[in-house]
This record gives structure tokens, sequence and C-alpha cells, in this order.
């Protein structure tokens, strides 16, 4: 069973990112400050759960928190950034978010900068062993996998409808076909194939 509290602290935001590992598209992340004895049946690490269930979670977890906050680093910002800034500067944008200011924040994964001296831990595999983190996670994944199936309807060559912009070898069949799209990440390695060129 996941934990509902690391810190002690009441106003304890979890944070959680999706979209890392694409190769299109934006880094989604999300911040979540969840009431004491909040509590639902099979929330878990969205990697865990079936569509149908994270879509079920979202408007549970937005109706029940104390606070939420969702936000999108496109991929012209990652490419500028690069992923992992971009990851941590999603995280800190979704807690500016939240209505309320949190006393505490918990990180999943092993990489966060200071936000607004609030102290912090960084939780590797965080979203299966707290609640916040789990809920983050559900937001960041489905408000990610709305926005692919909408830039779907434009580019249906690659299926991001399906494989949300992640390298399946289908995607990647698209991109030797089809080429890269204003969507794509130009600093990512679109293709196993590609070398750099000598300049």
């Amino acid at each position: 069973m996941l934990a509902s509290n690391y810190s002690g602290f009441s106003l304890e935001a979890g944070t959680d990112e999706a979209g890392r590992g694409c190769l299109c598209g934006p880094v989604v992340a999300a911040a979540v400050i969840l009431p004491k004895h909040f509590t639902h049946p099979f929330l878990n690490d969205s990697k865990q759960l079936s569509e149908k269930k994270r879509e079920e979670l979202r408007p549970f977890i937005e109706e029940h928190a104390i606070a939420f906050g969702v936000s999108f680093v496109w991929q012209e910002e990652v490419d500028k950034i690069n992923v992992l800034q971009a990851s941590i500067t999603a995280m800190h944008r979704a807690i500016e978010m939240l209505k309320t200011q949190p006393e505490y924040i918990i990180v999943d994964g092993n990489k966060f900068r200071n936000y607004n001296n609030i102290p912090h831990e960084t939780i590797v595999k965080g979203d299966a062993k707290y609640l916040s983190i789990a809920a983050a996670s559900v937001l960041a994944k489905t408000y990610r996998d709305e926005y692919m199936a909408k830039i779907h309807q434009e580019f249906p060559m690659y299926n991001w409808a399906k494989n949300k912009g992640y390298p399946t070898k289908e995607h990647r069949n698209g991109i030797r076909e089809f080429g890269v799209t204003k969507y794509h990440r130009k600093t990512f390695k679109l293709l196993p194939e590609q070398t750099k060129l000598d300049l």
C-alpha cells in the first residue's frame, strides 16, 4: 500500500513528470497536495495502471486534492535546455500553480533543484511509494496523453494516439518514411542509425 506522507508536514506536495523519454511533444509535470485521509482503491504509479483507470482517477484526484497544478514544457524548450532541466522546470512550474503553498515537496526520481527554499526530498520510484507522487504521475500522464491524441489528428502517420511519442518501432518507421515534424525534439536521437555530421 502507498504511504500518505513522507515528511510529517500536512501540506506536502508530490510531483512527477511524464514524457521524458519521448521523441516528440512536451514534458508534462504535475504537483499535487492531498488531504490527510485521502484514499483510493487503485491509485498507484501511473505506469502500473491501464489508460481507463488513469482516466477514471484524474477527475477524482482533481476533485479531492487540496491543490494541484499541471505544466507543459514544449519541445522547443526541451531542445534548448535539455530534457532533465525541462523535467525539473516543468515540476517547478506545476508547484508554482498550486493555490496552496506546500510546506514540503517530495519528488519522483533523484534529481531536483531547490524551489523557493521549500524543503524537499527526491525519492526513486516515489510514484510507487507515496500517494501524492502517484496522483501527480496520473495527472501528468493523462494530460500529456490527451495532448498527444490531439496532435495525432494533425500527423496520424506516426500513430501518437497509441505510442504517445515514445520511440516505438512504428513511430521510428514513420520518421524514416515521412521525416520529422514541428513536434519532434530536434536534439534527440530520433533514429538508431543517426550519426553526427562531421562539421
